[in-house]
């Protein structure tokens, strides 16, 4: 029995560590493509400000440059991050799925199975008989 609970006690730990990976995968994807964007604002201004928007002009600024390499790097890395969040919410559910079959079994040891049921009421028969 305390196999049982602890068994079901792990299970409920690894769910709520497979939760918190799950929500550190989206929130780096989030907080990338917020980055990304606001980059995109940045490599705007500065294309305004420097007139030059082709990036293979001699005269396309550094700094815009730049900042287009990190955003593609920011968006390749929150692409590389949505493989992972898939992997991760399959291994979410099967422990999701893990923890109901250890409950499962948790509630059948706590509870009578039918086979001690039927030997009690039988065992209180024949107590009954014998005080007849």
């Amino acid at each position: 029995m305390k196999s049982r609970d602890t068994l079901v006690r792990l299970k409920r730990f690894q769910v709520e560590e497979k939760r918190r990976r799950l929500t550190q995968i989206e929130l780096m994807i989030s907080e990338f493509n917020r980055m990304a964007g606001e980059l995109d604002r940045e490599i705007a201004s500065e294309e305004q400000k420097s007139g030059v928007k082709d990036v293979n002009h001699y005269a396309y600024s550094t700094y815009a440059r730049a900042a287009r390499t990190r955003r593609d790097n920011l968006l390749h890395s929150a692409d590389e991050l949505k493989g992972q969040l898939e992997e991760a919410k399959a291994l979410f559910e099967q422990a999701c799925e893990e923890l109901e079959k250890a409950q499962v079994l948790e509630g059948r040891d706590k509870s009578p199975s039918l086979g001690e049921l039927s030997r009690e009421i039988s065992g209180f028969g024949a107590l009954r008989g014998a005080r007849a």
